[in-house]
C-alpha cells in the first residue's frame, strides 16, 4: 500500500508526532505542504517552491533494500544520482540487494511507500536498519525531505539532520 495522507495517524511515529519531537529537540526545518509526492518526478514539480534564497539544497531520494542475508538498508542519495544494486552492495559489502517489499518497509522503517526519508530512521535504529547516506550531504546547507509521509517536506539544516540522526543513536555509512 503507498502512503496515503489518510494513514498519517496509523503510523508507528506519526508525522506530528516526528515533528513534536523535532521540536522539543531545538532541531529546526521549514514545513512545506504539497499534494503527495510519490517520485523524485513528481519531487521536482514543486522543489523550487521550497529553495532557500543563498542556501545549496541537497534534493534526496531514498531507497530501502534488503541483501540476501535479510540485512536491511535505508540508502538516501542525491536526487539524480544513478544507482547500481550490485556495485553498492560491493561497496556495502552487501551481496545480493533488492528492494524491500512494502510489509517490510512499514515492519522495519514505519513508513509507507513514497514517503521513505532518513527521519524513517526514528522507527529504523530500533529494527537495526543500517543507514547510509550520499556524502554530497556534506557539501549541502539544506536537506529537502519527507517527515514521513508524503503530502508534507521538511527543509532541514544539514546540521540539524545530522544533530537527529546523533539523537536517535543512528550511525551513518557515508557513501562516495
Amino acid at each position: 500500500m503507498e502512503a496515503r495522507p489518510e494513514d498519517r495517524d496509523e503510523l508507528p511515529v506519526s508525522s506530528d508526532a516526528l515533528l513534536a519531537r523535532l521540536d522539543g529537540w531545538g532541531l529546526r526545518y521549514v514545513l512545506h505542504r504539497h499534494k503527495p509526492l510519490r517520485t523524485v518526478e513528481d519531487a521536482k514539480t514543486v522543489e523550487a517552491d521550497f529553495a532557500v534564497p543563498g542556501q545549496r539544497a541537497l534534493r534526496i531520494k531514498n531507497l530501502y533494500l534488503r541483501d540476501r542475508k535479510k540485512r536491511n538498508y535505508l540508502v538516501s542519495l542525491e536526487q539524480d544520482r544513478e544507482v547500481d544494486l550490485k556495485a553498492l552492495g560491493a561497496e556495502l559489502g552487501a551481496g545480493g540487494l533488492s528492494f524491500g517489499s512494502p510489509e517490510r518497509l512499514m515492519q522495519h522503517l514505519g513508513i509507507r511507500p513514497g514517503a521513505v526519508s532518513p527521519l524513517a530512521m526514528i522507527t529504523g535504529v530500533t529494527t537495526r536498519v543500517r543507514f547510509v547516506l550520499d556524502a554530497a550531504v556534506r557539501q549541502a546547507d539544506v536537506i529537502n525531505m519527507h517527515p514521513l509521509v508524503n503530502d508534507r517536506t521538511v527543509v532541514m539544516a544539514r546540521d540539524d539532520l545530522m544533530a537527529f540522526l546523533d539523537r536517535i543513536g543512528c550511525q551513518v555509512t557515508w557513501l562516495d
